[in-house]
């Protein structure tokens, strides 16, 4: 009989790769530290497959199509970012069959063949699995375009996906990727809710898992932490088992947490006894990540897009203005496109939405968007200085 043989849940921060000045080095290193610890309990626990459960960061689906929950597969699992490609073998018997009993279990799994994916999962394959020659089965789940998945919902995945697992011979590995508190694109960047966090991790350590499972999206929104839900996928597979803390890393803008879940755990938490209740402010409905209005289509299109596409990242430096003609956007959109180039608008460390977040543009995509423009820009002055 198969069963669960490793658990484990990561942050996947992109500043892991790229390694901006504005970091502290140090607490990047924890991390990293941190993920290659969960790869040694890959080679303890000796698993046949890993269920490595992610998130999309408008890189993979766009509004043209976003599944609640999606598996990849196909022969290999492909992920780019920040210059590094990654292909991993996929076990194929172990996702054909999970999607194939989901289904039947009433579970409405989207799956692609050829889904490129983004840091979410890169960050496991480059300090997690880390070369070992493991078969991985990716499964995505939506926690940026609401609608969103609920907790329990996911969970109620969680115990579906380790039915599976039990039925079948291999031993797997869980690795949820995502979390903790962070607002990428939005004013409350630089100001993440530590404090839910820590009050989070301290229900881990102790297996109080159903008290996560009963927050709502909008409070999980409300303290950025809507990216926990793969981590509520993987408390359904493994129900209440304590958490063991490898590292918490406040960075200035993000809490970056690394845990394993360990059955029948022994040792005292590393945390102070919490409170049942969190003290949310529940305004109502989505603050910060809220479903895009149909009507600015257009410019969340051409954002994306400008991800993926160097020669529009060049048209856009060289003649905005028609660019935003050719996408049919209108004065204001046209505008706030063309702040894409003001490197003088500091959208990281601004207590202030972004103008394309004001047009409608929706903050994460909009953020992604700026970080490869701004790289764009540098190349193309590090080429004029060497012309020169």
């Amino acid at each position: 009989m198969g069963q669960i043989v490793a658990a484990m849940a990561t942050v996947h921060a992109p500043q892991l790769f790229t390694r901006p000045p504005t970091e502290d080095p140090a607490q990047l290193d924890a991390d990293i530290a941190a993920m290659r610890e969960l790869g040694n309990s890959l080679e303890e626990s000796k698993p046949d497959a890993v269920i490595v459960i992610g998130s999309d960061h408008l890189e993979t689906f766009f509004l043209s199509s976003v599944p609640t929950f999606a598996i990849i597969a196909g022969e290999t699992s492909k992920a780019k970012f920040a210059g590094r490609d990654y292909n991993l073998p996929i076990h194929m018997p172990l996702a054909e069959d999970l999607l194939d009993k989901l289904v039947r279990a009433e579970f409405d799994m989207a799956y692609s063949q050829d889904a490129i994916l983004g840091h979410s999962f890169a960050a496991v394959y480059e300090w997690v699995i880390e070369g070992r020659k493991i078969p991985v089965v990716p499964l995505f789940v939506n926690t940026y375009l609401p609608p969103l998945p609920s907790a329990r919902r996911c969970a109620a995945l969680g115990r579906a996906i380790r039915d599976i697992v039990q039925s079948r011979p291999e031993r797997v590995a869980i690795v949820a990727s995502g979390g903790m508190s962070h607002f990428p694109g939005t004013w409350k960047y630089p100001q993440p809710a530590f404090d839910f966090d820590w009050w989070a991790i301290a229900h881990m350590e102790r297996g109080h898992h159903d008290i996560l499972l009963n927050l709502t999206n909008e409070r999980l929104d409300e303290v950025g932490n809507t990216e926990m839900l793969p981590w509520m996928v993987l408390f359904g597979a493994i129900g209440n088992q304590p958490g063991e803390l490898l590292t918490y890393q406040p960075t200035w803008h993000h809490g970056h947490a690394v845990m394993r879940f360990i059955p029948n755990k022994k040792g005292a938490p590393s945390t102070p006894e919490p409170g049942p209740e969190y003290d949310f402010k529940d305004a109502g409905g989505f603050q910060f990540y809220k479903h895009p209005d149909p009507a600015v289509y257009r410019l969340n299109k051409v954002i994306y897009d400008l991800r993926h596409d160097p020669g529009l990242r060049r048209r856009l430096l060289e003649n905005t203005q028609a660019l935003a003609s050719d996408y049919g956007l209108n004065a204001r959109e046209s505008e706030a496109l063309a702040t894409l180039k003001d490197e003088s608008i500091d959208v990281l460390r601004s207590l202030k939405s972004h103008p394309l977040v004001e047009a409608g543009a929706h903050p994460l995509g909009m953020l992604m968007c700026l970080v490869v423009v701004q790289a764009e820009q540098r190349r193309r002055k590090q080429e004029a200085v060497a012309h020169n």
